[in-house]
């Protein structure tokens, strides 16, 4: 076998125990402090939802797991398996003109993924969210989701396709530039116009009719200096009981959107809280650095791809006969997580400052008791485990354990 055949084959097996290895700890750690709430948390959080948020995880993670292997299962077999091969040759019958040949090909797996998928997260929705009574849509809104979801990305992610197909069919060896430039453009169009789609499209949205709700917080944006087009509530109850909230679009069309079920939880303080915490993340430009390093991270992982689409050898050792430039694109989307699966630490760690330093601005505009007592209910609503493993948390968690961040807010 080719040498990159051998190394992408190490990568898979090492990030897939990695994850295994670190599934199993999760749930010897949750498992093991199942019986006690920790003391911090004694008078707030009941036994009964102790057990639940413990249960909740071990179920999530069980699922993971399975999760996992299939991913590795349907990598494989799309690569070296033959599997995107098979549907190139397929396509091949209908002898569309490029780009439209290779547009097909890579909705086509696309979908043969997705499909792949389907039955877990039908089971994840309607066992185990309806199991500790999570769920609330029904099947025929579980399709209907999907549906607009899938109509969703098409209209916004066919035409990048082709025309990314286009510049590198036309625009030589600097094509990864171009096509960077077009990805930005996009985004910056879907972040200013519709960002938000993929969930005010499929749920309703309106805007936040509680009045001394919405002057509390207008009053809050103006003492932090924020501008927003609005305070709307989205219709999450319809679908799970999982409380949440979100900004959306940038510069002055942002958008603040609650969950009706964060709403219907949390006292009006604690909201408030929360939507500083949120704040903290605008005014302390965590959302600009963010921008910036996926920008450059996408800058640098297009250049990458330029040079291994012009080397025969990316193509031989992945599973592919011959060099296509949908051929590099779709191998280059599913071969790259395998490798920077391993810089996901990195990542997290960062995410978890960044999470500190919001708490930290949120307990200066508003008083750090409210924003505790709201971490406490979404935790606790949430069946967010309080006990979670020391290394999966530092692995994976974009937010930190809720002991580190009660005792941060104490402090």
């Amino acid at each position: 076998m080719p040498p990159l055949t051998w190394i992408f084959l190490l990568a898979v097996a090492a990030g897939t125990g990695i994850r295994l290895w670190l599934a199993n700890r999760q749930i010897a750690a949750v498992t093991r402090h199942r019986a006690q709430v920790p003391e911090p948390f004694a008078h707030s959080v009941p036994s009964a939802a102790h057990h639940k948020a413990a249960d909740y995880s071990v179920a999530r993670t069980r699922l993971g797991r399975i999760d996992t292997v299939i991913d590795a299962v349907v990598l494989l077999g799309l690569t070296l398996g033959g599997g995107i091969d098979a549907l190139d040759r397929l396509w091949l019958r209908a002898a569309l003109p490029e780009p439209w040949h290779g547009a097909v090909v890579v909705l086509s797996v696309l979908l043969v993924v997705g499909l792949i998928g389907l039955p877990l997260s039908l089971w994840s929705t309607f066992q185990v969210e309806a199991r500790f009574g999570f769920n609330r849509t029904t099947v025929a809104l579980f399709f209907v989701d999907r549906l607009k979801g899938l109509v969703l990305g098409l209209a916004i992610g066919a035409p990048l396709l082709l025309a990314a197909l286009e510049l590198m069919r036309h625009s030589g060896a600097l094509w990864w530039v171009y096509v960077w430039a077009l990805w930005l453009n996009r985004i910056a169009g879907i972040d200013l116009g519709i960002s938000g789609a993929d969930r005010t499209t499929i749920q309703s949205i309106q805007p936040l009719n509680d009045a001394a709700l919405r002057a509390r917080i207008e009053t809050l944006l103006a003492r932090c200096g924020f501008a927003s087009r609005g305070v709307f509530v989205i219709d999450g109850s319809k679908r799970s009981a999982h409380g949440n909230a979100y900004f959306t679009g940038v510069g002055r069309n942002k958008r603040i959107v609650f969950f009706d079920t964060l709403i219907s939880t949390l006292e009006p303080g604690e909201i408030e809280a929360v939507l500083a915490h949120e704040l903290g993340h605008f005014k302390l430009h965590h959302i600009r650095r963010r921008l910036i390093v996926t920008a450059v991270a996408a800058l640098a992982g297009l250049a990458l791809l330029g040079w291994l689409a012009a080397r025969s050898w990316f193509y031989q050792g992945l599973g592919l006969p011959g060099a296509s430039d949908y051929g590099a694109l779709l191998l280059f989307m599913f071969v790259a997580p395998a490798f920077t699966f391993f810089v996901t630490p990195l990542a997290a760690r960062w995410s978890r400052q960044d999470e500190f330093a919001a708490d930290a601005f949120a307990a200066q505009h508003t008083p750090a008791a409210a924003l505790m007592a709201a971490l406490v209910k979404l935790y606790r609503d949430n069946a967010t485990t309080l006990t979670p493993d020391r290394l999966h948390s530092q692995f994976y968690d974009s937010h930190p354990p809720a002991l580190a961040r009660i005792a941060k807010l104490r402090g």
